[in-house]
This record gives structure tokens, sequence and C-alpha cells, in this order.
């Protein structure tokens, strides 16, 4: 497309590009946007360097004069798009590009590998964050996708509402919060279970959590208080049924006057098995493979598409798909959300206006201003702004938004 634009000169006009999902996975109510820092971190890097050109000329992939242009490429355009943490619906307009058609025709496969993604974890993560009911919960699940996609992972649950992770290089990155607990591996390393609780104590003091499930846990909660003494910090579970063997751990851990030793589960948790727990003495969550794949759908159907570009008299154009089941609507959007009372009620999106009606809240905020990318969004500083805005995106949905049966998103989408 680069090469066949730039030869006849159509690669130049300036264009404009929107993602957005034309459908939310079943059952789901609401959407939350994440990755918006790591995009812009990424377009920054976004450059062709000699190893690549040498690929590309050795391969004949694009003729020379293309390789010339990718030798100096530079994103110069304007970026708007949804505030990270923001909820949003189908045909949200989440990214809107605007460039020459050359310069934004090459973020497709990075915009939407990062959005995708990272949209999906946090609308899952913030599904299981609802159904914690106010108790905390961990990511653990970088043992379940890809080195990259787990660090991504951890900060789109955190975004989400999540409270720490076991990934380091989110915390270090990022600056999510960060913690671990020992594993099975540890307590079989010792003669004895006593004495693998006896070494995580002396190195990490009574707070720590010990996991007691490597052999008999009753045998194993006795021993850990015995250890650490009442003021043991948190002890673990990670198979069995969950339900009966917290409510059996919780009455032994007051029996043996560990009255504020608090109980934590993991064992392949979803939403579902969380909203289970909600009766149940739980104190927090540790959550895995379900968070890291998006809990069954590990994209958010993302797609890139272009809706408007000038033409050869420099007029904008609008145009759009009329493919079965993909048409899109062309022209620039500007999405507001309309609200009753403090509460969503309607997704607008108008096309070529700009108004804002009074109970409107504009969803569209500057992210990057001829090629010069607002840093506000980006590093740990903006991975905390985005999860403030999505407790206070979340904060305007309507109660049903949260139940985990099927149905539809909570609020239409108008275009106008």
């Amino acid at each position: 497309m680069l090469e066949a634009g730039l030869r006849d000169g159509t690669a130049l006009r300036r264009s404009v590009f929107e993602v957005f999902t034309r459908r939310l996975p079943p059952g789901r109510r609401y959407g939350v946007v994440a990755g918006t820092g790591r995009f812009l971190e990424e377009l920054g890097r976004f450059r062709f360097g000699e190893p690549e050109l040498e690929w590309l000329r050795a391969g004949a992939i694009v003729d020379s004069a293309t390789i010339d242009w990718l030798a100096d490429y530079r994103f110069s355009g304007d970026i708007h798009g949804y505030r990270e943490g923001e909820v949003f619906f189908p045909n949200s307009p989440i990214l809107v590009v605007e460039s020459t058609f050359a310069e934004a025709v090459l973020l497709e496969t990075l915009a939407l590998s990062v959005f995708n993604y990272d949209s999906a974890v946090a609308s899952a993560a913030a599904r299981m964050v609802s159904a914690a009911d106010g108790r905390p919960l961990a990511e653990m699940g970088s043992r379940r996708t890809g080195e990259w996609s787990a660090v991504a992972a951890a900060r789109a649950a955190f975004i989400a509402g999540f409270g720490a992770t076991s990934n380091l290089e989110a915390g270090r990155h990022w600056g999510v919060p960060t913690m671990g607990t020992a594993a099975h591996a540890f307590t079989l390393l010792y003669d004895t279970e006593e004495e693998a609780f006896r070494s995580q104590v002396a190195a990490l003091g009574p707070s720590t959590t010990l996991l007691v499930d490597t052999y008999d846990i009753a045998a194993a909660v006795e021993t850990a208080v015995k250890v650490a003494g009442p003021e043991l910090g948190s002890v673990r579970i990670d198979s069995g049924d969950l339900p009966s063997l917290v409510a059996a751990v919780r009455a032994q851990l007051d029996s043996l006057g560990a009255t504020g030793t608090k109980i934590t589960v993991t064992n392949d948790l979803d939403e579902f098995t969380i909203a289970a727990l909600r009766a149940a003495p739980v104190d927090s969550y540790g959550v895995g493979t379900s968070v890291v794949t998006g809990s069954g759908h590990p994209a958010a159907s993302m797609v890139f598409k272009l809706v408007a570009h000038q033409d050869g008299a420099g007029r904008w154009v609008s145009v759009g798909k009329k493919s079965a089941e993909k048409a899109t609507v062309g022209g620039r959007k500007f999405p507001v959300r309309s609200r009753r009372r403090g509460v969503a009620a309607e997704e607008i999106v108008r096309v070529g206006s700009q108004d804002v009606g009074p109970s409107e809240r504009p969803l569209l905020v500057p992210l990057v201003t001829a090629g010069v990318v607002d840093e506000r969004w980006t590093g740990p500083g903006g991975v905390l702004l985005a999860r403030e805005h999505r407790e206070a995106a979340i904060g305007e949905l309507p109660e049903a938004a949260f139940s985990l049966g099927r149905g539809e998103a909570i609020i239409p989408t108008r275009y106008e």
C-alpha cells in the first residue's frame, strides 16, 4: 500500500483513521480502554533502522524510493483518543489518527496489537474487581502468557483495579505495586513443612504469607501459627473446594488465636468463581490465567479503519466500507457520553460536529499533537491517571453493568 501510494502521490493525502470495536464479547456490558500509555511510548520508538531497511532491501520487499522514505519515518500527525481507563462500547472511536495516509497506515498493527490485548485484559479484570466487591486482587499470570504480554497484562489489570502484580518488570517500568508468595517447590525443598515455614518467617517476618496446601491443610495451618504466632500475616490456599476449605481454615485460625491472619486464595480463579466466594471469609484473591487471557476473550476485536481523506483538490471526503456485517460509518467522529443525573445513558457519536450538550461528557483528549506525545499519559504517572479515571468512568455506569449474566452493552451507541 505504501509503495503504490508513494508512486502515485495518494499516500501523501491527509487521512483520518479510527480504532473501534464492532462488538463486545458475548455477555459483556462494557469494555475498559487500556494500552494508551504503552502505545504512545512505542510510537516514540517506531523507527526503521539500518538493519530493518537492509532486510527490506535484500528481500526486495519494497522499492528503493519506499526504503528511502521509511529511513526518515517519524509520525508527525495528530492523535486523539479516549482516556486510558475510560469505558467503551461497540463503535466507540477510542483512537483517532490524523496524518498523511503513509504515516498513519503504518501504525495499524502497532495500535491494534496494543489496544486489542491490553483492553481485553482490562475489561476482564474490571469484571473481577466488581465480583470481588472491595476485596483486593493480585495479578499472578506471567507464566500463562508471553514474556512481554505478561508485563502489559500486569499494567492493564492494575489500571482496571487490581492492587498488585507478581511481575517485577511491571513494577520497575510502570510503577505497578508488586507482591508474591512462596510456591509449593519451596515447601518441598525442606525435610519438613515446619522447616520451610521457619525459614520463610526468619527471612520475611511473621507478616508473610504461608502456603498451606502442599500436604494437609489443617496440619499446615496449625504449624503456621505455631511458627509465626498469632501475628501471622496470611495463609494461601491454592487447591480444593475453596468455599468449604476457606470456612474451615477461618474457624481454625480463630480457634488458634490468629484472628487477624488473612486468607488469600488462588487456584484458577475467574470472575465467576470470585463471585461465588463472596459469602466465604476470603480476604484477597490471586488471579493468573483468566486475567492474562481476557477471561476467554484475549482480544478486544478492535479494528483500524480509514474514515476520511482529502481528495486531489484538498477537499475532505468521508469513506466507509459497505461489506456485509463489516460496514463502517465514514467521517471524522466526536463522541460524547450522555448522562442522566450523573448516570451514563447513551454514547453519542457525532459525525463532523463537535457540539457538547450540558449533560454530556466529551470523550476524546489530545494524545499526540504534530508528532509530539503528551507525556501526561505515559510512564508510571500515566498509569495512575488511567487507574483513577477508570474508577470514575465505571462509577458512572448503571448498576446492571456489573451483572455477570448475559446481556447487551449497558448503554446504546448512536450516530448523529
